[in-house]
């Protein structure tokens, strides 16, 4: 049992990093070779997972080769402009001036019920209203509407605003002080120790989160129960 939980947590981690190493990217953002990077090294995990008789080192070194081959695609893939298109191909226009381009989703074999799934998920809902959308890579479709089906701003409307857009960094997690965070935002811990009175706070443990923007607007949210 010892056994099994050690070779379980090395394997873990190794497959943790691996992941890491190949960039924040979730499941549906995954190129083709990254998806099937991920399944087979899941299939090889298992085995030395469940197969004591297997040599750990022998399920670990084609996970590595596997990881160390991945690293060197992205190099030749950053490096590449062919490279890159030959490994993860080439976005792909769908609709141009609201018409459906059928052989382009024939090409990449992207359905009808796809393509309306995809613009539902954006919030379109009248192909006429879309003027281009593009296929991506990651299987994600991008949609460019027409002006007059966009949402207004204040620029489409030349309407003069402030810039009032600040960055929020937050100072307490879950009771937990960031100091790093308070540091750099410029405040200490009698700062803190001031703003937690006010809303009659004792201790940072009684906050969920705190967070402070660039304009000095404090956002506190005390626990359930604290007072």
């Amino acid at each position: 049992m010892t056994t099994a939980f050690f070779r379980t947590v090395i394997l873990y981690f190794i497959l943790m990093v691996g992941l890491r190493l190949m960039g924040k990217r979730q499941i549906g953002e995954l190129e083709p070779s990254e998806l099937v990077l991920t399944l087979i090294i899941s299939d090889l995990a298992a085995v030395p997972m469940q197969d004591f008789g297997i040599p750990l080192v022998n399920g670990l070194f084609p996970i590595v080769t596997l990881l160390c081959l991945s690293m060197l695609l992205s190099f030749f893939s950053l490096k590449s402009i062919r490279f890159r298109a030959l490994v993860c191909g080439h976005p792909t226009v769908i609709i141009r001036d609201g018409k459906v381009l059928q052989q382009n989703m024939a090409r990449n074999r992207f359905t009808v019920d796809e393509l309306f799934e995809q613009l539902r998920g954006q919030g379109f809902s009248d192909l006429s209203a879309v003027k281009y959308a593009i296929l991506e890579t990651s299987g994600q479709v991008s949609v460019l509407p027409y002006t007059k089906a966009a949402p207004i701003t204040p620029q489409t409307v030349n309407l003069e605003v402030p810039d009032d857009v600040t960055l929020p960094v937050l100072l307490i997690n879950d009771g937990h002080v960031m100091s790093d965070n308070l540091s750099a935002s410029g405040y200490d811990q009698n700062w803190l120790d001031k703003q937690l009175k006010t809303r009659r706070l004792t201790s940072p443990r009684q906050v969920f989160l705190m967070t402070v923007d660039e304009a000095g607007t404090v956002v506190c949210v005390a626990k359930e129960g604290a007072s």
